[in-house]
């Protein structure tokens, strides 16, 4: 990689986040699963630079398409609305489990199994509000006919689709939450994706569902991780979680603040209030019903030595 190289990336990413609101606090070479070199900018509010996050590109990814400087600057332009959340590294599952995401090494690298697969690892861990315990390590494996409708296999093309397909692969209690373990397989394929609709597709949800997965939101990201600061209801990331859209999720933003269990300080942001934070114990059942269904139980037997294999 040349210097050249480096500062033209360096310069266009500058400008972008500017645009977005934010600011580049840093700048630091990388390296990809591969070796290969990549450029890591901690990015922060230009108001407020107390809550960073990293967006880490392939060192000679090129801006200057603009098919691709396109997404890099929506995916700027959200990640500004994020770092606003006191958790910006948290997300919620509809079973009701809040996660906190991180150590995700981008790019996509290539399966070292011999597998046709493009990959990506980073790490899960459930934030309840207590020490962090448990976690899952992840690797999640972009099949080559997924990896068709994928601009760039880079952060800010793929963040969101993975994220997503965590979620949903611990609600259908294929993650197991662990204090130590391997890896565990998070596998994309074309069934999160509708070619018809060119939209990515992970859970079908009713109003009812989009209803109660806001509230339990503001519950937990607000209300016991985040101080009760504003937590951001209309992102995008979750709109595509829940196969809604932004405008329905305000909508329903709106009704729960008509049903006093919100409180909208900004258009979007919510606090809880108090009737919420009373549903504590709902929260925590649903929480312990969402943990025992990550657990297999198909080899209960065996842990407990009742074997004859």
């Amino acid at each position: 990689m040349s210097i050249e190289t480096q500062t033209v990336l360096a310069g266009h990413v500058v400008a972008a986040a500017q645009a977005a609101g934010l600011a580049v606090v840093s700048t630091a070479e990388g390296k990809d699963f591969s070796g290969n070199p990549t450029t890591q900018f901690t990015l922060g509010l230009a108001a407020d630079k107390s809550k960073t996050q990293v967006l880490e590109l392939s060192s000679g990814f090129d801006f200057s398409r603009p098919e691709l400087a396109s997404v890099v600057k929506a995916y700027l332009a959200e990640a500004a609305k994020r770092l606003k959340n006191p958790r910006p590294d948290c997300y919620l599952t509809l079973g009701g489990l809040p996660l906190s995401f991180g150590r995700f090494e981008w790019p996509f690298h290539a399966s070292t199994s011999g597998a046709d697969t493009s990959l990506v690892h980073g790490e899960v861990w459930l934030e309840d509000g207590k020490e962090r315990v448990l976690h899952s390590k992840i690797s999640a494996s972009m099949t080559v006919t997924f990896r068709e409708v994928v601009a760039a296999p880079e952060q800010p093309f793929a963040e969101s689709f993975i994220y997503n397909a965590v979620r949903k692969t611990m609600d259908q209690g294929q993650l197991e939450l662990v204090k130590s373990g391997n890896r565990q397989p998070v596998p994309v394929t074309t069934r999160y994706y509708s070619p018809k609709r060119r939209e990515f597709i992970f859970n079908d949800t009713n109003e009812k569902q989009r209803h109660d997965f806001l509230a339990a939101k503001t519950y937990w990201l607000s209300g016991v991780l985040g101080g009760n600061q504003p937590v951001w209801l209309t992102d995008p990331r979750d709109a595509q979680y829940l196969d809604s859209t932004v405008e329905d999720l305000k909508k329903i933003a709106a009704k729960l603040a008509t049903e006093g269990l919100i409180t909208l300080p900004e258009p979007d942001y919510a606090v809880p209030t108090e009737a919420l934070m009373q549903r504590r114990d709902h929260y925590a059942e649903e929480l312990a019903q969402a943990l025992a269904f990550t657990k297999p139980s198909f080899n209960e037997d065996m842990r407990g030595g009742h074997t004859n294999m």
